[in-house]
């Protein structure tokens, strides 16, 4: 579906057009004359524009000119009903996307010329938009804690509902928010993420809206913000607790109108985008201090979903450092190495408080550390983990799973169950391992 200005002082033709083309599903706006046509250019912003050459006041030229000087993203068909080889010549040297010779030959011919239109103007947003950061690793592996959050997205994800993500930092929750428009109708469209603490307040707020040409120093011309690049997609807002008051306002009008000014611009831009934020921050405890509108809170946390820590999720901890060792290599341009039994009991035993994020890093400098070897306990330098034996003298693989097993346990105070759980092994080889142990 696209926002269409239709311009003709023909209100059968007129009339027409916008019947055949809602018949797609477009939203059609019409225009009786060139003036009423460039007041709503002034007014929205449009994907496709349909104009007459010939009309009083404003011809069809000039609102070609002023679409492709102020809008130059959008698509514009011309019609005429003279047929003179001059004015088509000069309105495609102007950048019209095709011309129609009046009178139509009925509605396909039409519907097939503004479908290839649309076409080209949705293809270009799509590369525009392709600076948004890579995938990650899969959300989850299959840990039991999981369960209930993949379920939440699966549900959710049908829905145009706005998401609130909520967790440390590094759970995944950019991972979490690609997973839900992954699974929604809007899949097919694009995907646009910014994160809130990553920016200046005025870099940030030009990066969302946009801005116009000389809007301040440094904008030499005008730029579509992210917000007009992910129209009919998903809008991630990570780290939405960093939001400085004023664009908490604005961001405030946005979800509430679904509209917005360039910084610099006057015109009223409108945009359908589904909302996922997320937050590592206690917005409730900011709300009580005064640091973040309650307002917003509640316009954003319409489904809030927790996602745990990776402390939490051991059946996960393996496969997704396997996963994340092949990105490593590919970045490094080596072979991936493999984990000893010694390397994954000790990633089994840190707490990883800076979560997947954490565990990329340690992973990474291991894997240069390693040199295309296997990556051993001696490679990993985690804060909290127990030491490999280089460095305390005496430790063997037994004491390393030993050291694992008794962390385990008392993280769930004692409850076998969710120890081997936690551990990714089954509850019978636990007890196996602690009649060894007790033996020994």
């Amino acid at each position: 579906m696209a926002r269409i200005l239709v311009a003709d002082d023909e209100p059968g033709l007129r009339e027409f057009i916008v019947d055949a083309l809602e018949l797609d599903e477009h939203e059609v706006v019409p225009a009786p004359d060139g003036k009423a046509a460039a007041k709503l250019l002034d007014e929205r912003s449009f994907e496709l524009v349909i104009t007459d050459l010939k009309m009083p006041g404003l011809d069809g030229l000039s609102i070609l000119r002023k679409v492709r000087a102020e809008q130059p993203e959008t698509e514009v068909i011309v019609m005429t009903a003279h047929g003179t080889v001059d004015n088509a010549v000069e309105a495609m040297k102007l950048g019209a996307f095709e011309y129609l010779q009046k009178p139509l030959s009925g509605p396909d011919e039409l519907r097939l010329l503004v479908g290839r239109a649309v076409e080209r103007r949705g293809l270009r947003d799509r590369v525009e938009a392709r600076h948004v950061e890579p995938h990650g690793p899969p959300l989850t592996y299959g840990d039991p804690v999981m369960k209930p959050v993949v379920e939440a997205i699966d549900k959710v994800a049908r829905t145009n509902a706005t998401v609130l993500l909520l967790g440390e930092s590094g759970t995944g929750k950019e991972v979490a928010a690609r997973d839900i428009h992954a699974r929604s109708p809007r899949a097919t469209k694009p995907f646009m993420a910014i994160n809130c603490a990553a920016l200046s307040e005025q870099l940030l707020e030009s990066e969302l809206f946009g801005h116009e040409k000389g809007a301040f120093t440094g904008a030499t011309e005008r730029k579509r913000g992210r917000l007009e690049l992910a129209d009919g997609g998903t809008f991630f807002l990570d780290e939405v607790g960093e939001l400085k008051p004023e664009l908490q306002a604005k961001l405030l009008r946005v979800l509430q109108e679904r509209r917005f000014e360039r910084v610099g611009g006057s015109r009223t831009l409108e945009v359908d985008v589904r909302w996922v934020a997320a937050t590592n921050r206690d917005l409730r405890a900011m709300i009580d201090q005064g640091a973040f509108r309650e307002d917003l809170y509640h316009r954003l946390a319409v489904f809030p979903i927790k996602l745990p820590p990776l402390r939490d999720r051991r059946a996960d901890l393996l496969p997704i450092a396997k996963t994340l060792l092949v990105r490593v290599a590919a970045d490094l341009k080596r072979g991936v190495p493999k984990l000893t039994p010694a390397a994954e009991q000790r990633l089994m035993a840190a707490s990883w408080r800076g979560n997947v994020r954490e565990l990329a890093n340690a992973l990474e400098r291991a894997a240069i550390l390693a040199d295309n070897d296997a990556i051993d306990a001696s490679h990993l330098w985690i804060e909290d983990a127990p030491a490999p034996a280089a460095s305390r003298g005496i430790q063997t693989l037994a004491e390393l799973e030993k050291d694992a097993i008794q962390r385990a346990l008392e993280q769930v105070g004692g409850n076998r169950k969710k120890a081997a759980e936690l551990l990714g092994i089954g509850e019978r080889t636990l007890y196996d391992k602690l009649k060894k142990l007790d033996e020994a």
